[in-house]
């Protein structure tokens, strides 16, 4: 029997191949937004005891924010002899030492410019607090150095800790959330990632991942791994895929803190080519165990390498294809293909794109409407007009899919100038 009696012609079937893939590749995400609206936050059992941390921020030249930092965690409603700040200036060449020290903080220089980044500021501080201060702190936060955390937030990480969790993240809010669409839609695809991935996660008991800053990791792994020895451009995530391969489930609390997001699209294009490039890293160091994971049954391990792996390589593919076909099959003047399989391709070239900006649509609307409450934005009309450039926002991502496969990417620090308290954002949001 012929494929062509069904219309099922090579690019025809192509087309299918990729439909179905992305559809069933990705329709756990679905199952996992359905659930969190059904379920709402999940409930993390009370504390038997409160125990002792260290908060740790490697900070570049972060005078203006370092500060308020300190200050936010110092003042939460969590004994204070239980918690330290501790922050490692990498190679600063303003006052962030002094500005962290008048805070509260306990403040090391760091200047070893053959290995800078906050990888190796973590590394260093990690092994500095192991060797000075022993087994004293059970568990260490990491946060960045332009973050605040809610009064809440380290009673409410107790919690997870308290409960077995040895690695643990939290909600990712943004403090200049209207400073413009850019900052607008990071905020919204953070609490997206906080709420339908790693609550959902939490839930359904599998393994969440971490995200840049406000997560917690306990003592005893830090120690057994002598330090942190995770140094590509994303060690978040190059720590989450460790965890994932190595049967350590990470969990999530909803312990709330405050992200400062970049404002124009150059810094946010710099800052996703150091985040897709180690991706890229990611995918290629860990992919093949966590396809072993799969191979044993463990469905984290399947999560986790749907998260790293580069989707968008098959969305260019799919264009590049029908575009080829496309133009050639114009060319022939009916020799290579009919008028049909021309307008499906161009359909299939319009459909990619427009199935791309309903779904980041979609994807807007159902987080804006649930995340309403944690929104906090003094321009309110930014609100509103994120849900249509948010999809445009993520579009982006396929040039710098395609540009970090063939260029090389170096760490470069994103510059934090919006000095605010929790008061302030939660007054309504900081403008940039």
């Amino acid at each position: 029997m012929e494929f062509n009696r069904f219309g099922l012609t090579p690019i025809v079937i192509f087309n299918v191949i990729i439909w179905l893939f992305f559809t069933l590749a990705y329709f756990y995400q679905a199952v996992y937004i359905i659930r969190v609206l059904l379920r709402g936050t999940v409930k993390l059992p009370s504390t038997k005891r409160q125990h002792r941390y260290a908060f740790f921020i490697a900070a570049h030249n972060e005078e203006l924010v370092i500060g308020n930092l300190v200050r936010s965690i110092l003042s939460q409603d969590y004994p204070r002899e239980l918690m330290d700040v501790f922050v490692v200036c990498d190679a600063c060449t303003d006052d962030t030492h002094d500005r962290a020290e008048e805070a509260g903080a306990i403040v090391w220089d760091r200047n070893d410019l053959a290995r800078k980044g906050k990888s190796w500021a973590m590394d260093y501080g990690f092994n500095r607090i192991l060797d000075e201060y022993g087994d004293r702190y059970e568990a260490f936060i990491v946060m960045d150095a332009d973050n605040l955390v809610s009064p809440d937030y380290l009673s409410i990480m107790n919690q997870a800790f308290d409960a077995g969790y040895l690695v643990c993240t939290s909600y990712r809010n943004s403090k200049n959330f209207d400073s413009s669409w850019i900052s607008s839609a990071y905020a919204l695809w953070f609490m997206r990632e906080a709420k339908f991935l790693n609550n959902a996660r939490m839930m359904v008991g599998t393994s969440c991942a971490i995200s840049g800053s406000g997560w917690m990791v306990s003592e005893r792994i830090v120690r057994g791994m002598h330090g942190w020895d995770f140094h590509t451009l994303t060690e978040d995530i190059q720590f989450s895929s460790f965890c994932c391969a190595n049967n350590i489930q990470v969990g999530y609390a909803p312990a709330e803190f405050f992200d400062e997001q970049p404002v124009t699209l150059k810094a946010s294009w710099i800052q996703r080519m150091r985040w897709t490039k180690g991706f890229y890293q990611v995918f290629f160091s860990y992919g093949r165990d966590l396809v072993k994971g799969v191979g044993k049954g463990r469905f984290a391990s399947y999560d986790m390498l749907m998260t790293i792996a580069p989707g968008m390589i098959l969305t260019l593919l799919s264009f590049f294809v029908n575009a080829t076909y496309l133009g050639v099959g114009s060319l022939s003047h009916g020799f290579i293909a009919t008028q049909g399989e021309l307008a499906m391709c161009l359909g299939s070239l319009v459909m990619t794109f427009a199935s791309m900006y309903v779904v980041f649509f979609v994807l807007a609307v159902i987080t804006t409407v649930s995340e309403r409450k944690h929104i906090h934005a003094q321009k309110h009309w930014r609100i509103v007009t994120n849900l249509f450039t948010f999809p445009l926002f993520m579009m982006t991502y396929v040039p710098i899919t395609v540009v970090a496969l063939f260029k090389k990417v170096e760490w470069v620090p994103t510059k934090h100038d919006i000095a605010v308290n929790v008061d302030d954002v939660m007054a309504g949001g900081a403008q940039g």
